[in-house]
This record gives structure tokens, C-alpha cells and sequence, in this order.
């Protein structure tokens, strides 16, 4: 896990609540709906882990909202015993003609094979699968897994009444998979977790405090270090960290010799990271690029809130919640235009068209440097968290599986 998410933490959003919606979950039924069970399936529940905490808080807002909701997983840790059962128990839970099932679809699984035998509506929850083509050269090992997952995303499209993508880019990657049915629900993800939001003029305070100054031409001066980047995300090929490495360079040169890199997240694909830091070594930056690992969430809390600015470029992500961590503690982002980097940061982000170092190292020194830009760009951050509230989030998620429900002859009328 890149740094510790709360097992129950969740938000996020790519669109938000149709105008007008009240906060919190309804709990007005579709018609019929009544005793209706909406059970949610998982591959394997992990603390800390983002998948899992949108599927609890998904059962939690299912709960809320008056269905009956369990969680049903092949694989659990041990402090999270008590949320899920095994799903060979799936049959002791299902009402004939009154149960609907959420497949959570994020790799390849034989919970998937299941599902294709059963014979209550389905409604896959996609947050996305990352293309085989990332991993043939640096973990030639994951490919099976890897593949067999996007096999099953195309196997199960006949089978689904509708499914749910986590951006608008998985909704495009449903459809061209054949998903006929589809809409757009942001995951559950609870900033809260790491406490108050960032404000400005307190950050403005603090910069004061520790000698943070704007130089001459608007130039943001630390008292003591360099311009500190960070990332925060598994060091995989597709998180493309040795761009950041390179773009890090480049502003070296040109901006700022001093400047550092913090890669925040685990390392699952030992020779990738190990090309990383080799290439940093290369580049003259063994001491300015750090890979820190998996950390506490106390720890990540840290380094957000010694960050100058937060630069992603990934090429390919399905959400990217640290675009939003980042934006709860008013550090500015600069993020490569790839996947669903655009549907989750909006406006309140330097969204990239190309990534080239010199056009990353200009952008950075800009969200740095330019006192008014940096504020523009907190202050859109902080008004784009409100589009990511969890009761924002879990009405919208709990109206979808409704609007499925009210299809005639989906579910059998309550006797």
C-alpha cells in the first residue's frame, strides 16, 4: 500500500450528486424494493487498502439506506475478520428473486468465474485494470493475473444489468468492453482520516514561521533545503516515477539545484524500483530522490505537509486518490494529462498535456514560484473536495443501485 489509508477510510468523485440532492442517504425505496439484499463481493479485504475501504463504506451506505448488505470475500486480514464471510456462505445469505450482487472488479479473480454460473442480477463496480503492456518487461511474472482480469471485464459484460465505473475514463473502458448499461459513482474515500483540512492563511502562517518567503519576482525561498517534490503512489512502471526523476533533473538545471524528490509507496515490482534508483544514481540525484517505501499514515501526513508541490505523471491511473490527499493539505498539483488524472483533479490542478522534463520543470516552478497561481490552485483544490463528500458519494451510489432495482422484472415483488 502507498502509505496508510485507513482500512475504513474512503471519498472521491468524478461528478458529484445531481443538484439539489439532500446530504446523507435516503431511505425512500423503489417501489418493490422492499427486504431486497444488496450483497457486495471483494476478491480479498486488506487493511489499508483502497478497494476494501470503498467496499465497507459502500455496504455501510447500503445498510443505512435500509437494504440488507453483507460482504463476501476468498481472502481477509485478521483485524477485518468480523466484516466479511468467505464467499462459499454466499448461498446461506441469498433470497431467491429479492437479492441483486456488486462484484468490485480490480484484478483478476476466481470470484469472477462464480459469478458467470450464478443467476441474480449482477452489477459490476469497476475500478479499473491496468494494461498487461506496463508489466511484460519488469514483472513478466504478473502478466497471468493481469491478463486474466481484463479477460474477465470482457467475459462479464454479457452477464451484467449494469455496471459502475469509479471515473469517466473507466466508463469509456466498460464500454468498449461491450458493458451496455453504465454510469459514473466516484469510490468512497474518507480525507478525514488525516485530519482537518489544510487552510491557506494558516499554511501562509506556518511558511512565515519557518522561513518561507517570496523572493524577488514572486520566487517562493525556503530558509533552509531545496523545493521539495512528492509523489505518493506504488513504485509501478505505469506510476512512470523515472519521469519524475528525469523532470526532477530538468529543474534542477534550470530552477532550483537544491530540489528533492519524495516517492512515497511500496515497492511490489523489485526490479522496477531498483531501475529507479539506479537511474536517479545516474543522473547525479542519489541524494535528492528518495524512496522511502510504505509508511505510516502519521508518516504520509508528514510529507504532505513538507511538500512544495504534489507531480504526477502516471500513465495510466483509474482515479488516483493522492491527486485529492494532496489537495486536503493545499499542496499544489501538477499532473501528466493521462487516464482519469482529469476527471479527478478538475480545474484545481496544472493538468499537463505532455510530460516532457522541461515542460514538467517549467510547470512546477510555476505552481511554486507564483505566489497567486499556488493560492488559485489551493484554493480550487479545496473547493473540489466538496464534489468528493462521502454523503455526496454514497447517496449517488445507493440512487444508482435503485435505478437498476426499478427495471421491470428484475426482482421478484415482494409477497
Amino acid at each position: 500500500m502507498t502509505g496508510a489509508r485507513p482500512a475504513r477510510a474512503s471519498a472521491g468523485d468524478s461528478g458529484g450528486t445531481p443538484a439539489g440532492a439532500a446530504p446523507g442517504v435516503s431511505h425512500g425505496n423503489v417501489p418493490g424494493t422492499e427486504g431486497v439484499a444488496v450483497h457486495l463481493l471483494l476478491p480479498s479485504l486488506h487493511v489499508a487498502d483502497a478497494s476494501g475501504a470503498h467496499t465497507l463504506a459502500a455496504r455501510d451506505a447500503l445498510r443505512a439506506a435500509g437494504f440488507v448488505s453483507e460482504l463476501f470475500v476468498e481472502h481477509v486480514d485478521a483485524p477485518l475478520a468480523g466484516e466479511a464471510h468467505h464467499v462459499d456462505r454466499l448461498d446461506d445469505f441469498v433470497v431467491a428473486g429479492r437479492t441483486v450482487l456488486v462484484y468490485q472488479l480490480a484484478v483478476g479473480s476466481a470470484i469472477a468465474e462464480r459469478l458467470m454460473q450464478r443467476g441474480e442480477p449482477l452489477v459490476v463496480n469497476y475500478h479499473n485494470l491496468t494494461p498487461a503492456s506496463f508489466f511484460w518487461q519488469w514483472a513478466p511474472d504478473w502478466l497471468g493475473a493481469v491478463e486474466s482480469g481484463r479477460q474477465q471485464l470482457h467475459r462479464l459484460a454479457p452477464r451484467v444489468t449494469h455496471a459502475i465505473a469509479v471515473s469517466a475514463f473507466n466508463e469509456r473502458d466498460l464500454r468498449a468492453a461491450g458493458y451496455r448499461s453504465t454510469s459514473v459513482v466516484p469510490p468512497f474515500v474518507d480525507l478525514g482520516a488525516f485530519g482537518p483540512r489544510a487552510d491557506a492563511d494558516a499554511d501562509a502562517d506556518a511558511d512565515a514561521a519557518a522561513g518561507v518567503s517570496a523572493g524577488a519576482g514572486g520566487d517562493r525561498v525556503r530558509g533552509s533545503g531545496g523545493t521539495s517534490w512528492l509523489f505518493v503512489g506504488k513504485l509501478l512502471p505505469h506510476k512512470a516515477a523515472h519521469d519524475l526523476v528525469k523532470a526532477l533533473a530538468a529543474y534542477r538545471r534550470g530552477f532550483d539545484p537544491t530540489a528533492s524528490l519524495t516517492l512515497v509507496g511500496g515497492h511490489p515490482v523489485p526490479s522496477y524500483a531498483a531501475a529507479v534508483r539506479g537511474y536517479a544514481h545516474e543522473l547525479g540525484l542519489a541524494d535528492a530522490v528518495r524512496l522511502v517505501g510504505s509508511v505510516s499514515l502519521d508518516e504520509l501526513v508528514g510529507h504532505y505537509r513538507t511538500a512544495d508541490a504534489f507531480v504526477c505523471l502516471s500513465d495510466h491511473e483509474g482515479f488516483c486518490f493522492p491527486l485529492l490527499e494532496a489537495m486536503h493539505h493545499g499542496v499544489p498539483v501538477v499532473a501528466f494529462d493521462a487516464g482519469a488524472v482529469r476527471d479527478t483533479a478538475g480545474p484545481a490542478a496544472l493538468v499537463l498535456a505532455e510530460k516532457s522534463p522541461a515542460v514538467v520543470a517549467t510547470a512546477v516552478h510555476r505552481a511554486v514560484a507564483d505566489a497567486e497561481l499556488r493560492a488559485r490552485l489551493v484554493a480550487a483544490g479545496a473547493e473540489r473536495l466538496g464534489a468528493f463528500a462521502l454523503e455526496r458519494t454514497a447517496q449517488r451510489f445507493v440512487d444508482t443501485l435503485r435505478g437498476v432495482m426499478a427495471r421491470p422484472d428484475l426482482l421478484r415483488a415482494a409477497s
